[in-house]
C-alpha cells in the first residue's frame, strides 16, 4: 500500500524555497539534501504566486545546486483559500461518507462547493451514553467526528504552476498545518495523554493548531508574523526589508540600541500573542482540556529569545520545534551548526519529505 521512492519536499514560502530529501531505511529516515533559495520581495503576496517565472526559474536553480534528478514533489498550500474543521455526522462507511462528504461540508464553506476540491479523515467514533437517552425521545445514534478540509482549487493550481513549468511533478499537494504536523510525530511521537498548540510564524500568517492525542481539534490562521515585525523595526529605526531582517535575528544593529530592537520585537510579539491567548482560552473552556506544551516553527523561531517571550506571554512552557531530532545527519556532508540554526525553516519541507506514494496520513 504505501510507495518507498524518495520525494523531495518543496516548501514554497513568502521569501523562499525550501527543498528537503530524505531516505528511509531499516532505522529511519536520514537526510540527503535539503537547500533554501531566496525569492525576491513581492514573488508572493498573501500565499499566492503574482510571479510564477521567478519561482520556476528557483526550483530549478535549487534542483541544479543540489544535483537532484528526482522530478516527483511533494508541495503544500496554506492561507484563507482553505478550510479545515473539525464536523459531526452519522455513522456510516467511509465509501458512504465519501459519497455524502461534499453535501455535508457546503454548510461550512464561505465559498461555492464547485470551487474546492474536499477530503477528510475519520477520527473516531462517538457512542451516546445510556443515560443520554430521555423519556419519549428515540435511542441516541452513534456518530462519527470528521476532520473535513476544502482546499479552493485556483490556490492548488496556483502553488503547482510553476512547479509543472520547472518540469517537475506534484504527486501530492499537502497542507502546511499538517506537513507540520507530521514532521512533529516523526520526531517526538504522537503526544497521547497531552495537548500539544503547535504554532507556525510565517510572514503574513501565524498558523495554530492545536492536537489533542496527536489528532486536529481546532486550527486557525492569525494574521501577522514576520512581517508585522519587520514593518516596526523599518518604521522605528528608518531601514530597510533587509536591514529589519538583520536586526530581527540580533545583527547588523551598527549603533541602534539593541534593547530598543528587543522592546520592538516584544511589542510585535505581545500583540500577536494576545491573538493566539484568545484562541487557547476559548479551546480551554469549550474543551476543559489545559495546553500542555507550545512548540514552534517558522522564520520567526530563529529571533533570539523568543523561547522565553513567549512561555511568558503563553503562560505555557513553549519550545523551539527540531524537525532532525529523529533523522540521521552525516556531518562529512552537511555543516550541522547550519542546518540546526535552519531547522526552524526545515519543519514544513521535512513534513513534506516523509511523504510516500499513496500513503494518506492526513486529509
Amino acid at each position: 500500500m504505501f510507495g518507498s521512492k524518495d520525494l523531495v519536499g518543496l516548501d514554497i514560502g513568502t521569501h523562499s524555497i525550501k527543498l528537503v530529501r530524505l531516505k528511509k531505511g531499516k532505522k529511519g529516515f536520514e537526510l540527503l539534501n535539503f537547500g533554501i533559495m531566496p525569492l525576491p520581495p513581492e514573488t508572493i503576496v498573501d500565499e499566492t504566486i503574482e510571479k510564477p517565472e521567478v519561482v520556476t526559474n528557483a526550483i530549478k536553480n535549487l534542483f541544479k545546486m543540489e544535483k537532484i534528478s528526482t522530478k516527483e514533489v511533494v508541495t503544500a498550500v496554506s492561507g484563507q483559500s482553505l478550510v479545515i474543521k473539525k464536523i459531526n455526522v452519522p455513522k456510516m462507511t467511509e465509501d458512504e461518507l465519501a459519497e455524502s462528504i461534499k453535501v455535508e461540508a457546503e454548510q461550512y464553506l464561505p465559498f461555492a462547493i464547485e470551487e474546492v476540491n474536499v477530503d477528510f479523515q475519520i477520527i473516531k467514533e462517538i457512542t451516546p451514553e445510556k443515560n443520554e437517552k430521555k423519556e419519549g425521545e428515540d435511542e441516541p445514534k452513534i456518530t462519527m467526528d470528521v476532520l473535513l478540509v476544502a482546499v479552493r482549487k485556483e490556490l492548488i493550481e496556483n502553488r503547482n504552476k510553476p512547479i509543472l513549468d520547472a518540469g517537475l511533478k506534484p504527486i501530492i499537494v499537502d497542507l502546511d498545518v499538517f506537513a507540520i504536523e507530521n514532521g512533529y510525530e516523526l520526531n517526538y511521537g504522537i503526544p497521547y495523554g497531552e495537548v500539544v498548540a503547535l504554532i507556525d510564524m510565517g510572514d503574513s500568517f501565524t498558523n495554530v493548531n492545536i492536537l489533542v492525542d496527536g489528532v486536529t481539534e481546532v486550527t486557525r490562521d492569525i494574521p501577522g508574523g514576520g512581517n508585522r515585525i519587520n514593518h516596526e523595526l523599518q518604521k522605528n529605526f528608518n531601514t530597510d526589508h533587509k536591514g529589519a531582517e538583520k536586526l530581527k535575528m540580533g545583527i547588523g544593529l551598527n549603533g541602534v540600541s539593541e534593547k530598543d530592537v528587543a522592546n520592538t520585537i516584544t511589542t510585535v510579539l505581545g500583540e500577536l500573542s494576545h491573538e493566539i491567548n484568545k484562541m487557547f482560552h476559548n479551546f480551554i473552556k469549550s474543551t476543559e482540556k489545559n495546553i500542555n506544551k507550545v512548540v514552534i516553527s517558522g522564520g520567526c523561531a530563529r529571533i533570539p529569545g523568543i523561547e522565553k517571550i513567549l512561555t511568558e506571554n503563553f503562560d505555557i512552557p513553549t519550545e523551539i520545534i527540531d524537525p532532525y531530532k529523529n533523522i540521521k545527519i552525516n556531518p562529512k556532508i552537511f555543516d550541522l551548526q547550519y542546518i540546526q540554526d535552519m531547522a526552524p525553516l526545515a519543519a514544513i519541507g521535512i513534513g513534506l519529505a516523509i511523504r510516500r506514494l499513496g500513503d494518506k496520513t492526513k486529509p
